[in-house]
């Protein structure tokens, strides 16, 4: 009984090294696995070499809706809902498992990384709390991530009407700036 319970624990930490590896917050890994929150301390300092983030989780779903972070959340969603459908993969796998091919997509294709884990793993709870939904866009036929009181029957997605401000970030500007 004793070598199980020893098992079991080196199972968790294990869980817990990958989790702060692919940049999961503390109060994440406080829930999702059984380490102490000593424990999980020593390891974030062991597995990052630095002291881990301080402050709450997001607790907003106003910030999936904003246009880039909405167009990475929906790109998410798509890869976890294959997951649950396609796979026997549930709750905290199925997460890390569309997590990472997020994760590998946006490395594929050269772009910035919006979305960290811990956003991720919110972006998940908050559809299972019913706060959003996926509408189906209108001209494209795209699922994006919408709040779940909205109406959404002649729904337009951030690619097909852009922002007249969209993609225009600062981080863009000093890419722009050190190029020429």
């Amino acid at each position: 009984m004793r070598n199980k319970s020893v098992v079991v624990e080196a199972q968790e930490i294990q869980l817990a090294a990958e989790l702060i590896r692919l940049g999961a917050r503390l109060q994440l890994l406080e829930v999702e696995t059984n380490v102490s929150r000593e424990r999980l301390l020593k390891l974030y300092k062991e597995v990052k070499g630095v002291s881990p983030p301080k402050g709450m989780l997001p607790f907003s779903t106003d910030w999936f809706l904003t246009w880039q972070p909405n167009m990475h959340a929906s790109l998410f969603m798509s890869f976890y809902q294959f997951m649950l459908e396609h796979t026997e993969l549930r709750a905290l796998n199925a997460v890390v498992k569309a997590y990472r091919l997020y994760i590998e997509h946006i490395e594929l294709h050269g772009l910035e990384c919006v979305l960290s884990l811990t956003r991720a793993w919110t972006l998940v709870r908050f559809f299972d709390a019913n706060m959003l939904q996926l509408a189906q866009c209108k001209d494209c036929s795209g699922h994006f991530v919408a709040h779940a009181q909205d109406l959404t029957q002649d729904y337009a997605c951030g690619l097909c009407h852009v922002p007249a401000r969209a993609g225009k970030t600062k981080r863009r500007a000093e890419a722009v700036a050190a190029a020429i």
